[in-house]
């Protein structure tokens, strides 16, 4: 796997340790985290996104949830039209997963992959949402 967001770096320059900030994309739709699974989906299909980050009511990002992840939850036999995002957005409550801005690049693959996640949300100190670091597949 590689990084969506690459950056050349000249030969004859000075290494530096890459953070998230440098790689990450941004932040793309956000939503409230009360919003409905068959809500997102369409905002999902109108924006042309492959996911979305989630907020609470103070703004902070509580999680994020994925095209794969939301038609899982609606093909599900348990499945009912009144499931909210804050119910299955990843991720979701206080703690994470979420990547620092200034977490090393070294650091951020290793907890991808060894999370098998996709992409994780980027914040910074107050819980806002920065951008998100995904791995292409």
């Amino acid at each position: 796997m590689t990084l969506v967001h690459t950056q050349s770096v000249p030969v004859d320059a000075a290494p530096t340790a890459r953070t998230v900030l440098d790689a990450m994309d941004s932040a793309g739709p956000q939503v409230w985290d009360d919003m409905t699974v068959e809500v997102a989906l369409s905002v999902m299909a109108g924006a042309r996104a492959g996911h979305l980050l989630v907020r609470d009511g103070d703004g902070r990002c509580t999680g994020l949830v994925t095209l794969a992840g939301l038609r899982t939850v609606r093909d599900s036999p348990a499945y009912t039209d009144r499931i909210r995002l804050r119910d299955v957005a990843a991720g979701s409550g206080p703690g994470g997963p979420f990547l620092p801005p200034h977490t090393p690049m070294t650091e951020a693959q290793h907890l991808l992959r060894h999370r098998r996640l996709g992409a994780l949300p980027v914040v910074d100190e107050h819980g806002r949402a920065l951008g998100v670091l995904a791995l292409s597949r």
